[in-house]
């Protein structure tokens, strides 16, 4: 399988894969959020859970999990808002999250923590976040992918980008002094200074439906893999969870300061291909926006939270090193499935009629 000519499904609400998101899809289309809830759900979330071997993978944790946010932030219109704080989807949500942030901290290994300094945190993560040698997903797109490829790879990352900078947006309100107006001036940029056509989020837009693909979001969740879903529904957990301020600190310095030279290789490649500036502006906006970011994400956001609250170090590098760690897994999943010449989509997804060979 592999996408040619990318349509729409025609129904963007996301197909169940699993008795967690069967059971919660069929609560979010059909039942009354004030009706009797029964604890079929909860159950079911509790036995999955505990029979999970590898939650960022789990097609159907991770799927459920995104749709619980997705109550929250508004992203999928079709669930009703009075789900947001129902107290069984918050019970269904917190079993789901406390396995995934176990799993996380039991597999992510920060690096030795620094002193509680604002320089000495951001040589840190400087640090951590180098660049290494190798084979990398951007090379690969840069140098070897067909326009097939190239458009999985922007189906994949519409989960997040579509969606671009709303959940470190949560951190805002719990930030204070120097921190706070440091994520609120890179946020600034994220959601276009001002400039509705300039949100990152709208220039993604752009490209999507310049290579042909819809710019709905959510309407490829279907084709999309758990462990792609278990990226976003990090940075949503991390976001979303007051206590987690320190990691969604971390994860965004670490996002920022592992994206100018990727998206450098990803225009390339799209231009390699023949596409033109409605396409590769994206890209080549992050190269010269994320080498300004991640300084001010290391030093003024992650550096002087660090330095106000010492106690919040370790979260702030757990998280930068949870957001490599996944973001790595999914760069591996997409880049291992083109080389070896599959879709790197989920197998046995039901695809549009005109995405099949």
């Amino acid at each position: 399988m592999t996408i040619t000519d990318v349509e729409a499904p025609s129904d963007v609400r996301a197909r169940a894969r699993g008795p967690v998101s069967a059971l919660l899809l069929d609560l979010l289309r059909r039942a009354d959020p004030a009706a009797p809830f029964g604890d079929s759900l909860i159950e079911a979330t509790r036995r999955s859970v505990a029979a999970s071997r590898d939650v960022a993978a789990d097609e159907d944790l991770q799927l459920s999990l995104f749709l619980l946010y997705a109550g929250a932030y508004g992203s999928l219109d079709w669930i009703d808002p009075e789900w947001e704080w129902h107290a069984g989807l918050l019970e269904v949500r917190t079993a789901i999250e406390s396995a995934f942030e176990t799993e996380l901290r039991r597999t992510v290994t920060p690096p030795e923590l620094p002193s509680a300094d604002a320089e000495s945190i951001a040589s840190a993560l400087f640090s951590l976040t180098a660049p290494t040698p190798g084979p990398s997903l951007s090379r690969f797109l840069a140098k070897h992918a067909t326009s097939a490829q190239a458009r999985e790879f922007l189906i994949q990352r519409s989960v997040y980008t579509l969606r671009e900078a709303d959940p470190h947006s949560w951190a805002i309100p719990r930030l204070t002094g120097r921190a706070k107006v440091a994520l609120v001036e890179i946020q600034s940029d994220e959601y276009g200074a001002g400039r509705p056509e300039r949100m990152h989020a709208e220039i993604f837009a752009r490209t999507m439906r310049g290579v042909g693909l819809d710019a709905t979001y959510g309407r490829y969740v279907d084709l999309v893999p758990a462990i792609t879903l278990a990226s976003q529904n990090a940075m949503s957990m991390f976001g979303m969870n007051r206590r987690l301020l320190g990691a969604i600190v971390g994860h965004l310095a670490a996002f920022e300061m592992t994206s100018s030279l990727p998206n450098r290789m990803y225009g390339d490649g799209f231009r390699r291909l023949g596409f033109g500036a409605d396409v590769t502006e994206y890209f080549d906006e992050h190269v010269e926006a994320d080498a300004v970011h991640e300084q001010i994400a290391a030093r003024d956001l992650a550096g002087s939270l660090g330095e106000d609250r010492p106690d919040l170090i370790p979260d702030i590098f757990f998280g930068a090193a949870a957001c490599l760690f996944l973001d790595g897994r999914v760069a591996d999943s997409i880049g291992d499935a083109f080389e070896a010449g599959r879709s790197s989509l989920r197998p046995g997804a039901d695809l549009p009629a005109g995405d099949r060979d």
